[in-house]
Parts: structure tokens; sequence; C-alpha cells
């Protein structure tokens, strides 16, 4: 086995700030197990941790989701023993390493027939498609749902959720390349077109009402366009900044707009308790394995070469999920 190592973030800044050091293996205190990890979940936030668009004390762990194997645990631990097969996808910081210890109530059990690397590439993204569908928008059956980025890690789960439960998506992708990813992934209607073009097209599709719903993870770059897309009383929700923070605006904004609803929910808030947060998991690990949602690894990189696989997510040119393999 070779050495064991984490990533320390130092400062902030660029994909090259990402560097990896040998540690001690730790061991687990009381509440607390050691896991092996097997696999590693690379998601957009990381990239948010690492470039300081979310502050963070210095020096600091990075990567919230992982999987692997219990090797050890500490006093006060019940549910749990070496050799479970488990995941965590809401933290805290630090899942870029080959070990470490967690508290054991952030912890999920995983099914045995759920692969490491799918759940790594699935918890956090999935669980955040379960919130924002049915306990943040509380879509329903017949609604017309627009969703940015939808051949990504989170709209490549949410396409295939949404028509599970009768919504009619719309889909918009960054490049022509996506318009059949999100076809395949259920989309109704799949619009690769200029964000300044995207509110027309809505609404030329819903006769004039526009969306009830847009789950917007892009930020910058969009938010025009789903102000200009969503019906009267809808609601946005803009839970990710790939392009960059939303920018500023009034409540006369929502008002013009058709009295609509914002709102910026984090995962953190809807998985706060071990309840919740199992719950969550539990309804994901469901969809998978109806196999409403499939899990989609589009690229996989050593945990060594974190930085490179930085590189390819800020790029938007990867599909589906990544993960990184110690």
């Amino acid at each position: 086995m070779s050495d064991p190592f984490a990533f320390l973030l130092r400062e902030t800044g660029g994909p090259e700030k990402l560097e990896a050091e040998r540690i001690a293996i730790p061991r687990p205190e009381a509440g607390q197990v050691l896991i092996r990890h097997e696999a590693i979940g690379l998601n957009f936030i990381d990239t948010y941790h690492r470039s300081g668009l979310y502050p963070l004390p210095l020096p600091s762990g990075i990567g919230n989701e992982a999987s692997g194997v219990i090797e050890a645990v500490g006093d006060d631990v019940s549910g749990f023993r070496e050799g479970n097969r488990v995941g965590y996808f809401t933290g805290p910081l630090g899942a870029y390493a080959t070990h470490r210890v967690v508290d054991a109530d952030r912890l999920v059990p995983l099914p045995e027939a759920l692969a490491f690397e799918d759940a790594a590439a699935t918890m956090l993204k999935g669980c955040t498609a379960e919130y924002l569908i049915e306990r943040c928008a509380e879509v329903r059956s017949g609604d017309w749902v627009l969703v940015h980025a939808a051949a990504g890690g989170v709209g490549s789960i949410l396409l295939p959720w949404l028509k599970a439960i009768g919504a009619l998506v719309i889909a918009h992708v960054g490049d022509t390349s996506k318009v059949a990813v999100a076809s395949a992934l259920g989309a109704d209607h799949v619009f690769c077109c200029p964000m300044e073009d995207l509110a027309a097209e809505v609404r030329a599709l819903t006769a004039g009402k526009g969306v009830a719903v847009v789950l917007d993870g892009v930020g910058a770059s969009s938010w025009k366009a789903s102000l200009a897309s969503v019906a009267r009383r809808g609601m946005i929700v803009t839970y990710g900044n790939a392009s960059g923070p939303v920018p500023p605006f009034t409540a006369l904004d929502l008002l013009s707009a058709g009295s609509v609803f914002v709102t910026r929910p984090t995962l953190g808030d809807y998985c706060q308790t071990p309840q919740e947060m199992r719950a969550s998991a539990a309804r994901l690990f469901e969809m998978i394995e109806k196999r409403v949602v499939q899990v989609r690894i589009g690229a996989r990189f050593a945990l060594r070469d974190a930085a490179e696989a930085h590189r390819a997510i800020e790029s938007r040119s990867t599909t589906g999920s990544t993960v990184l393999l110690p």
C-alpha cells in the first residue's frame, strides 16, 4: 500500500494550489470512525472552496463526499462496526484523503449492491437532486421545469428524477455535444442556445406562460434567462455558481417578473440532522435501485491528480460525475 496522504488547502487560488501531503493514519475518538477511502466524489463546490469564492479558515481540508470501509471504531459508536461499507456527503471538509476520521453521525450505510465509485459519484449530487425537487421546489406532476447545465453532474440526475414524478422538463445545455445526452436522460425538450435567447424559446414552448420552476446551478450567466423564463408566481431555485454568483437584484425585480419566488438553498440546511441526511440518501438509493437514476461517471482521476480534475470540471468539458480514486 502506498503512503497515506491528504490534500491540505493552505491558500486559495487556482488548481495549482492543490498539493498532496503525507499523513499519519489518524485514530478515531469517541463517536468517530476511521475510514479507508475507496472513492471520492468531485463536486463544483470543491472548486468554490479552493478558489476562495466560499471563504474558509485556512489551512483546510477539501472535499465533502467519499465512500469506503470502516477500519476502526471509537468509543460510543452504535450502528457501525469495522468492515462496514459507508459513505458521507455533508462533510466536514477533508474527503481528498486516503484515510480520515469522521463523526459516525455523518455516515450513511451503503447498500451491498452499490459500488463504492457509484456511491461517491452520486451521494452529494443525488441528495441535492432529492431536496431540490421534492422538498425545496416541491415539484408536482404536470409542472414545467427548466433545468440549466442539464448534462452535468446534478443535471444528469435531475432530468430522470423529474420525469419519474411526471414533470415536463426543458433542458438547457452549453454545447451541441450535450444535446443527445440530455435527450437520453429524459428531457422533453433540449435547447442549446445563447442565454439571451433562452427565455423566448421557453415562452414559445409554454404558450407564453413560462415554467413553474427553474433549477439553476449556473448562476451569473443564467440569472437573467431564469428570471425571464419563470411563470407568474413560479420559483427560481439558484443552487450553484458555475459561472459565478448571481448578480445583485431587488425585490422589485421579482415583482416585475410576476410575483416570483427565489431561494438560494444549500444541502446542509436540508440534510442538517442525521435523520434528514439518511432519509435523503435512502430516497436516492431507492431511485438508483429502481433505475430511475443511473450512475454516470464521465471521468475518473487518480486522487493525486486532483488539480487536473478541477481543471476539467471548471472547463465544463465533463459530463455526468467525476470521481477521484486513491
